[in-house]
């Protein structure tokens, strides 16, 4: 009952990195830095509790997450694509933005310097415990987003195109391939991957929080480095960190270790394993290049 309360424990936790990390993985494989998948995460969800507040549907909170995390990847979009501009300058600047935005527009909607009221989420009030993220779509979406991409980036002409873009942009203008488009494409679908991941965090909580992401969207960017930017790896990776997060948890509530060291567990083993994979992993060729 322990191992099974901790592995569901582990999926539900593991939810948003999925998502994000997927959208990371698109995101990287055409060529762009995934730096900014907290800003779209968070974004997501502050989309996704407006939403499902004004709308009284969490199914229109996900359309106002989408929404939302369209919004932070247009602005990315031209930037880099438009603009030519450094990619990590661009995703550190997205971040600091998203994060000053939806904390300015907390306060202006809903009056409250720290979290929203009370919305919708997915599976009413008696959905809690061991096995809501089975009845939230949001988490089937999230066990699905990595081998989904893996079938669309090695079984579609549109995997096919996305991989030349990141790594020779040049050969694959010179077949045809619309480059800016392409990744302008795979933009789209990285920032809606990632604000879905937000909008389970808002809509798991049935409420948004200053800042809730938390630093996830960092940690799925380490998974996909860590995962060698292969859906099926990056998976196995979130699975792990969230593993860590979930342990944790318990160690948090057993009080046998002191609380600090408890809270550096899954950030101490993200630099661990992002640390054992440089050097040794190779990124798309093109990835950052902006000419």
């Amino acid at each position: 009952m322990i191992l099974l309360t901790f592995l569901l424990q582990t999926i539900r936790i593991a939810i948003p990195y999925l998502l994000a990390a997927a959208g990371g993985v698109m995101s990287e494989r055409v060529g762009i830095i995934a730096l900014g998948l907290e800003g779209m995460m968070l974004a997501g969800a502050f989309g996704a509790a407006l939403g499902s507040y004004y709308g009284g549907s969490p199914w229109i909170g996900l359309a106002g997450a989408l929404a939302a995390g369209a919004m932070v990847t247009a602005v990315l979009a031209v930037a880099t694509l438009r603009f030519k501009a450094n990619q990590v300058v661009v995703g550190i600047a997205i971040n600091l933005l998203v994060v000053a935005a939806t904390r300015f527009y907390l306060r202006r909607i809903f009056d409250s310097a720290s979290n929203s009221p009370r919305v919708p989420g997915f599976g009413g009030e008696g959905a809690g415990g061991m096995f809501a993220s089975f009845v939230n779509p949001v988490g089937w979406m999230g066990l699905a987003a990595l081998p989904v991409l893996a079938w669309v980036l090695y079984r579609t002409p549109f995997g096919l195109r996305a991989r030349a873009v990141g790594e020779k942009p040049e050969a694959a203008a010179t077949l045809g391939v619309a480059v800016t488009r392409l990744r302008l494409q795979g933009l789209l679908i990285a920032g809606s991957l990632a604000s879905l991941g937000g909008a389970y965090l808002a809509l798991d909580q049935h409420q948004f929080s200053d800042s809730m992401t938390a630093g996830r969207g960092f940690i799925a960017l380490a998974a996909v480095i860590f995962g060698r930017w292969e859906p099926v790896r990056v998976a196995i990776a979130c699975l792990l960190f969230a593993g860590a997060e979930t342990l944790q948890i318990q160690l948090q509530g057993s009080q046998m270790i002191p609380s600090q060291f408890v809270e550096m567990i899954p950030y101490v083993l993200t630099i661990v394993a992002v640390a054992g994979v440089v050097g040794r992993s190779v990124a798309p060729a093109a990835l950052g290049k902006t000419e």
